[in-house]
Parts: C-alpha cells; sequence; structure tokens
C-alpha cells in the first residue's frame, strides 16, 4: 500500500506564535532598547531564526508576541533591519497589554488578546530557536497521526464522519539531545519518558521521521526530578504508566526545543485550568501523564470541557490513587500540582486522550549531516552556536547547495581588511562595514556591522555585536562584546 502524501506547505489556516520573552539570561546584553529577540546570533537578529523555520514549514500567518515594554524595539527593527525589512509580515507584533516580564507561557495562552488571534490549530515556539531542521516533516508526522480526525483549522465533522467533539486530535512537540557534537556545561534539560508507537499499516513516507517519533508519557524538567529523588531516596514509577505502557525509554540529557504542534482545543483547555502556568512543564507535563493516570484527565477538563468519548478502564485504581507517595514524580513547578494530585476522583472510567507525540531528534539523522535545533537562551549557547554557523559555507560560494543558514558572503566588506592581516574566512564571519587594521589576528570569530579592529589586535573564538571597537593590541579569546563596546588598547580578557 503506497504511503499517505501531503502537499509541500502547511495546511491552510495553520498558524504561528513566536514567544519573545524578557530575556532575563542575558542581562548585560538587554538593557536599554535592546530586546532578547534583537540580540544577534552570527549577525543576524535571534527573532529572525523562528520566522525563517515558520517561512521554510510553509507557514506565513505568524504572529509575535512580545510585552510591551519591547514592542517599541521590536517595531522599529523590523522597519529598518535588513535582515527582518523583506520579512513579509502584515502585522507581526501583538503586545498584550496584560502581558509582563514575569507572565507564564501558558498565562500568555489565556490573555483576551491573543485568544482572539488564535482561529484554529497553530504552531508556537520560541524566539530564541535556532534549528534547520525541516519543519514540513514534523507536519507530516503530525497529521499522519491525526488523520481522519477533520482537517487542520476547524472543529466539525470530516468526510469520513468524523467528529471532533468525541475525537479530538493531539499534538507534537519536539526534544533534542544536549550531549551532541558540542557540550554546553550548566544548559538545561529535561526528563522525558516515551514508549513506542504502535505499528502502522501505512509504510512511512521515503524521507520519514516516524522512526524518531514516539508517545510522550513523563516529562519535567531534570533539576525538578533531581528534588524529588533526592527527597524519597528513589526513582518510583507508577504501576498504571507500567501496565498501560509496559515499554518505557527515559531519557535525561535532552531537552525540550519548545516547537509545539497543537490544536485550536488547547487554548480552552488551558483558559479552563487557570493554575496552568507553564506550556512545557504543566500542559505538556500533565497532557503526557492524563493518557494513562486514572482521573487525571476527568480532572483536567478532557471529558468534561470537550465531551471525549469515555472508555472502559481495566485497571485497579486504588494502586495509582492511595495515601502511598513513595518517589511519585508528581512534584511541578506550580503549587497547584499536589492539591491536583490528591482530589483526583476514584472511578475506572478514563477518557480517550489524544495523544502527546515526541519528536527525538538524533544526534546524526539518516541524512549523514548532523542539522541544528538549539535553544540560545544563554551567553554560551549564544556564543557556541554563532560560531558554528559561522563555519557555514557562504552562499557566493556553495551556490544552491548553500544550508539554509548561510550568509550571503563570509566577509560582507573586503575593502575594510587591510592587507597585512589574518581572517579565517573558513570560520569567521564579518557583516557590513567592519574595519580591521593591520597585523591583526581574526580566528573563529563573528564580527557585526560597523565594528573596528585596531592594529594588532589579536581575537579567537569571539562575537562582537554591532559597533564594537578593540583596542590596538589586545588580546580576545572566548568573549562575546556588546552593542558599542569599547576595549582599551593592550587589554586581555579570556
Amino acid at each position: 500500500m503506497p504511503h499517505a502524501s501531503y502537499p509541500d506547505i502547511a495546511p491552510p489556516g495553520l498558524q504561528a506564535i513566536i514567544l519573545c520573552g524578557p530575556g532575563s539570561s542575558f542581562p548585560t546584553f538587554t538593557v536599554g532598547e535592546t530586546p532578547k529577540a534583537l540580540l544577534p546570533v552570527a549577525n543576524r537578529p535571534m527573532v529572525w531564526y523562528p520566522i525563517d523555520f515558520c517561512y521554510r514549514m510553509g507557514i506565513t500567518n505568524i504572529t509575535i508576541i512580545t510585552p510591551p515594554s519591547s514592542e517599541v524595539a521590536l517595531t522599529k527593527a523590523f522597519n529598518i533591519n535588513p535582515h527582518l525589512t523583506n520579512l513579509d509580515l502584515s502585522k507581526p507584533i501583538l503586545a498584550p497589554k496584560d502581558l509582563t516580564l514575569t507572565t507564564g507561557t501558558a498565562q500568555i495562552l489565556r490573555l483576551p488578546e491573543v485568544q482572539a488571534i488564535i482561529k484554529g490549530d497553530f504552531v508556537i515556539l520560541p524566539c530564541d530557536l535556532v534549528c534547520d531542521f525541516e519543519g514540513q516533516r514534523l507536519l507530516e508526522v503530525w497529521m499522519r497521526s491525526n488523520i481522519g480526525i477533520g482537517d487542520a483549522t476547524g472543529a466539525g465533522a470530516d468526510s469520513n464522519g468524523f467528529d471532533e467533539e468525541t475525537h479530538r486530535k493531539g499534538g507534537l512537540g519536539v526534544w533534542y539531545d544536549t550531549k551532541g557534537e558540542t557540550v554546553i556545561k550548566g544548559e538545561e534539560t529535561d526528563f522525558i519518558a516515551t514508549a513506542p508507537l504502535e505499528s502502522s499499516i501505512i509504510p512511512p513516507a521515503k524521507k520519514s521521521i516516524a522512526s524518531y517519533v514516539s508517545n510522550l508519557v513523563y516529562s519535567l524538567p531534570t533539576d525538578t526530578l533531581k528534588d524529588v529523588t533526592t527527597s524519597k531516596n528513589s526513582l518510583a514509577i507508577r504501576h498504571g504508566l507500567l501496565r498501560a505502557h509496559p515499554r518505557i525509554k527515559m531519557r535525561s540529557s535532552h531537552r525540550d526545543a519548545h516547537i509545539y504542534i497543537f490544536p485550536r482545543w488547547v487554548v480552552d483547555m488551558v483558559n479552563s485550568n487557570e493554575h496552568m502556568d507553564s506550556i512545557g512543564e504543566d500542559v505538556i507535563g500533565w497532557w503526557a501523564k492524563a493518557e494513562w493516570q486514572v482521573g487525571l484527565a476527568n480532572k483536567l477538563g478532557f471529558e468534561d470541557g470537550f465531551n471525549l468519548a469515555a472508555s472502559a478502564h481495566a485497571d485497579d485504581s486504588s494502586s495509582d490513587h492511595t495515601s502511598r507517595n513513595d518517589g511519585e514524580f508528581h512534584s511541578k513547578s506550580s503549587t497547584w500540582t499536589s492539591d491536583l494530585q490528591n482530589s483526583l476522583p476514584s472511578q475506572n472510567a478514563k477518557p480517550d486522550v489524544p495523544r502527546f507525540l515526541a519528536y527525538i531528534h538524533p544526534k546524526s539523522p539518516e541524512s549523514g549531516a548532523a542539522q541544528l535545533i538549539r535553544r540560545v537562551d544563554t551567553a554560551p549557547l549564544l556564543l557556541s552556536v554563532s560560531l558554528q554557523l559561522a563555519k557555514l559555507e557562504a552562499i557566493d560560494t556553495a551556490g544552491r547547495d548553500a544550508a539554509p543558514f548561510a550568509h550571503s558572503s563570509k566577509v560582507i566588506y573586503p575593502e575594510g581588511i587591510a592587507q597585512r592581516t589574518t581572517v579565517t574566512r573558513p570560520d569567521c564571519l564579518l557583516a557590513e562595514n567592519v574595519k580591521v587594521e593591520e597585523k591583526c589576528s581574526i580566528k573563529e570569530c563573528v564580527v557585526g556591522a560597523n565594528c573596528h579592529i585596531k592594529e594588532g589586535a589579536k581575537l579567537v573564538k569571539c562575537v562582537l555585536m554591532e559597533g564594537v571597537v578593540v583596542g590596538k593590541g589586545c588580546k580576545l579569546n572566548g568573549c562575546i562584546l556588546g552593542r558599542n563596546s569599547v576595549i582599551g588598547q593592550d587589554s586581555r580578557i579570556d
């Protein structure tokens, strides 16, 4: 039987929501009028990368959600930044009046301005995502998992007679291994448990990623897991999970990329559970558990809120809802979870909870070349990812074979480079109007626009943002220099 085929563009009506956070992990670089979303990653504004990912996925209905304090700076950047001005976004920026720097990601979905713009199924992702993976392949897996459950945008019965009032579409998220080619000390990770999917009678497409997709049955930050296991002196697993999924695989070095494909009903679920603060920790974590934990789905409103079909459940609920709490994984970021755990109804009916799928990005995909998926939310990651992208071959030499994030040229303004100086072009990026005087050495660096590097300076593995001045005879190694920084003569920074 031939595999199902899908168009090369996203389903009609699918929209993208890009969340632009405050950048609390970049206090040095986000002061003044520079929000996190505009920090440069390999000489492009950070927010350019998730927008480009959406375009390559085939999504053109894109909304950027930001606190009001960042609205002016982002609007200005979209009007003057050369990387952003050519993006075809009619009204890309939404700044809800009640959105603050401490608003949780799930709380954002409850804001009236946000609910007004979400008309159907949607993709939600962070502004700090750098991803050259083919997002269309994620959409293909998500659509395949929901075959016969309506179209991609609205509710109601489809041509096959399936009714979304009783058969809800599921979701899909992305995780990647932090222990890959580049390891950043202290990078956040998540603990996830997955169960294999049932075999399909329809063979997957030739480029399918189905072998890397599984059911998500447990998810929480690794730091939270450590706290639980330390306090309980054990790593206990619920009997209900093992009965529902005898084969599970646990991972603790992976990280949630915060790329989620959601059906529209998720907004209603979050709206009816006002204590959900975080999408990754609360929404995804409890959704994954609701699929196998008796009574949790009802408490979250999967049945009462959405009229999902209930089915008989043969498990003995007493094993899951007694007072035995030895090492149970129920600690979350929100204080409401303990009350939720203790108030679960003891009944033997379990709603038909939609699946949440997890795509686990492999270190070396079948193509043989590792594709980059990375959150850039700390200074070490900003440095590492920028230097990694600087090694990509430029379009003027690679032509059609250039990578998605390749620049037009490695050195945009070669006239600014003195003759008696060294710039290792295979691993460097120099932006517009960069001036490098004689006897300088620049190796594995990213240099932003309008920078001036004076005579005899030595730079290794550095990132310079726009307008930096490096004094004569300076030696810099492994540094990030913010906009308009001035480094005095003969300085040493390692």
